[in-house]
């Protein structure tokens, strides 16, 4: 059987495994075989990080809703209960935001919270 030789081809697919691998250091942005290998895991990394990036900012919401809550005098857990008593509908992520750069109206949601309990 005849050689094939898969320059073109070959080129190409060289070029764009070294094209997601720019800003990497050394040989993993120059040889394709090390470029390769890191785009995969990159790639696999990106993967689960988009998943985990909503468990992280859940988690980092609840602790900023909690500390505002304890300021108000009132625990997390107790405050999330006189929110759905209260039937105030509003998401960890406007409360979060609210406890952070609007206090007097988040005090006013507690007191309501407080109040259903």
């Amino acid at each position: 059987m005849a050689r094939v030789r898969g320059g073109f081809t070959t080129g190409r697919r060289h070029k764009k495994i070294l094209k997601q691998a720019r800003g990497y250091r050394g040989a993993r942005s120059r040889r394709v075989r090390a470029a390769k290998e890191q785009v995969l895991h990159s790639l696999r990394y990106a993967t689960e990080h988009r998943k985990t990036k909503k468990r992280d900012f859940r988690k980092l919401w609840i602790q900023r809703i909690n500390a505002a809550a304890r300021l108000n005098g009132i625990s997390y857990s107790r405050f999330i209960y006189g929110l759905k008593q209260a039937g105030i509908e509003l998401d960890r992520k406007v409360l979060a935001e609210m406890a952070m750069h609007d206090e007097a109206t988040f005090a006013a949601i507690a007191e309501q919270a407080k109040a259903h309990l």
